[in-house]
């Protein structure tokens, strides 16, 4: 009997042990998968413009920010998209003296307001590790000293080690506080559309992505 007993208990441990192989291999698949998911998107500022257009009654006037920083995470398996991007608004530039000046000090007021960010915090949608996705980003848009929460459609391409986004969307300035510049002979649109073309490099989890 007691050698039965110890075969008994022989091949026992050598069952738990294959399990337990196997439940290693199986959970260590499970982390490695779930990390190759998660990327740090680099923002290249050469790559990366903020355009923004306005319609009045006689033609449509078309201008640039300048990007002063950009840091997101990206968690493709659990539809998190992290960080922060900011946008120099003094920056704003419309190729017209005059009508700029006229922004700055009494539309955006960027001297008291400096920055313009997005803060995402989630995704509708999947982005794929590889090729094309269209999503929608949620998260916290700040202008004029004011965060309203949006949520904006985003084409997004995906490579081992480079990424590109396009975003759209509209900013009903009047509506949330701004001056409308129109006068007695010109009328502006209530409302200026954005455009945010952007594209960097992607970096493993343990990397810090940010541009200064």
């Amino acid at each position: 009997m007691g050698i039965v007993n110890s075969m008994k208990m022989i091949n026992l441990n050598r069952r738990l042990l294959t399990h337990g192989s196997h439940l290693l291999a199986l959970l260590s698949l499970t982390i490695l998968s779930a990390a190759a998911q998660q990327s740090n998107l680099q923002f290249e500022p050469a790559h990366t413009s903020v355009n923004f257009t306005l319609g009045d009654v006689l033609h449509t006037v078309h201008g640039t920010f300048q990007l002063i920083r950009g840091a997101l995470q990206l968690d493709s398996s659990a539809g998190k998209l992290t960080g922060e991007i900011v946008v120099d608004a003094k920056s704003g530039a419309s190729g017209s003296g005059t009508r700029d000046r006229k922004m700055h000090r009494e539309v955006l007021e960027s001297e008291k307001y400096p920055e313009i960010s997005f803060r995402p915090d989630r995704l509708e949608g999947t982005v794929a590790l590889a090729g094309k996705s269209s999503v929608k980003v949620h998260g916290m848009f700040g202008i004029h000293g004011v965060e309203r929460e949006i949520t904006v459609p985003a084409e997004v391409e995906m490579s081992a080690d480079h990424w590109t986004a396009t975003v759209r969307f509209t900013v009903p300035y009047e509506k949330w506080g701004m001056k409308n510049p129109s006068t007695l002979f010109l009328r502006v649109n209530d409302s200026v559309e954005i455009d945010l073309t952007a594209a960097g490099s992607v970096a493993p989890p343990s990397t810090h992505a940010s541009t200064q």
